[in-house]
């Protein structure tokens, strides 16, 4: 199981100032997730295949065609300004 030391230990690598009431948390945390993994490792999965997705699926890929788009000077026609190619915006400084 996860003790309070190793909870103090992974705080101090992360350079994590925890509270003890913090600390007692992250453990009663930690010990429950090692509980959940430890459930999931007693299964029995004999008979089950291996999978990477719950659905049979892949990759659907299309021909890379040129399409006709949107009228340029229909769009800019909406824009508040312009330089007759974009939308302009006003410069930021941060």
């Amino acid at each position: 199981m996860i003790s309070k030391e190793e909870i103090k230990h992974i705080a101090d690598l992360s350079m994590l100032n925890l509270s003890e009431a913090e600390i007692e948390k992250y453990t009663e945390n930690m010990k429950d997730i090692v509980e959940f993994a430890n459930s999931i490792n007693s299964l029995d999965t004999d008979g089950v295949t291996e999978s990477a997705f719950a659905l049979d699926s892949y990759n659907v890929f299309r021909k890379d065609e040129i399409k006709e788009s949107f009228d340029r000077d229909l769009l800019l026609s909406n824009a508040p300004s312009s330089n007759g190619e974009a939308y302009s915006l006003p410069s930021m400084t941060v």
